[in-house]
């Protein structure tokens, strides 16, 4: 069965807005790219993947992927996750993808190695049709899904996607497939998120270096306010 990985990604202007009581728009900006960046890097590391395809409306994201070696799916204009991963995954059903993995580009934890975890739990045993679901930490979002045929569910990404996710697999009577594994679980929204992120203390990885030195001028900041 072949795999395609699939990346959401919009543009990073504005980007996690919840982040704003830590981090100011520009900060917010480069934190953003990094994580898409690592994401990006470890998806194209792993094995078993015919191809990583990013779709997006964005010029900057789009010259990233390229740039990385990533196929691109462009969007006319920035629609939403949702309807962005709607129209790139009948693009790839309609060119020959026999299944999907959808992955945000905000996960700075993920590793090849998790991508391959997921990939060898249907590699041999499991036939389509399927829909594998891999949780957020909380279970109220879905950080990843590996669907075969790329549109065998229904889809909705926001606030408890993930009992959304599962009440279309039971809907499509499919068998309950999902995968715990806590470096997909954790995407960056919150300011708890970053520092949940940083408490690994990962050596590698452009988004580790570009959150301590973030947070840690945004502290300075703070501590040279408070002395006025």
């Amino acid at each position: 069965m072949n795999v395609a990985a699939l990346l959401p990604v919009k543009g990073f202007r504005n980007a996690k807005q919840r982040l704003s009581p830590l981090l100011g728009r520009a900060a917010r900006e480069l934190l953003a790219e990094s994580m898409f960046r690592d994401v990006l890097r470890e998806v194209r590391l792993a094995r078993g993947l015919v191809g990583t395809f990013v779709v997006t409306g964005d010029d900057k994201v789009a010259s990233i992927a390229a740039a990385a070696g990533a196929e691109i799916i462009r969007e006319s204009a920035e629609n939403g996750e949702t309807r962005a991963v709607d129209f790139a995954r009948l693009e790839l059903k309609s060119t020959g993808s026999e299944a999907v993995l959808i992955l945000p580009g905000d996960m700075p934890l993920v590793r090849a190695v998790d991508i391959e975890q997921i990939l060898a739990l249907v590699a041999k045993t499991v036939t389509a049709p399927f829909a594998l679901l891999v949780p957020s930490h909380d279970r109220l979002g879905t950080n990843a899904l590996l669907l075969a045929p790329p549109d065998v569910i229904q889809l909705r990404f926001g606030y408890d996607s993930f009992t959304f996710h599962l009440a279309q697999v039971t809907a499509q009577g499919l068998p309950l497939r999902c995968c715990e594994n806590e470096h997909i679980a954790l995407d960056i929204d919150e300011p708890r998120d970053l520092e949940r992120f940083l408490s690994y203390n990962l050596p590698d990885g452009a988004s580790t270096r570009v959150a301590r030195e973030l947070l840690g001028a945004a502290a300075q900041t703070k501590r040279g306010s408070v002395g006025l």
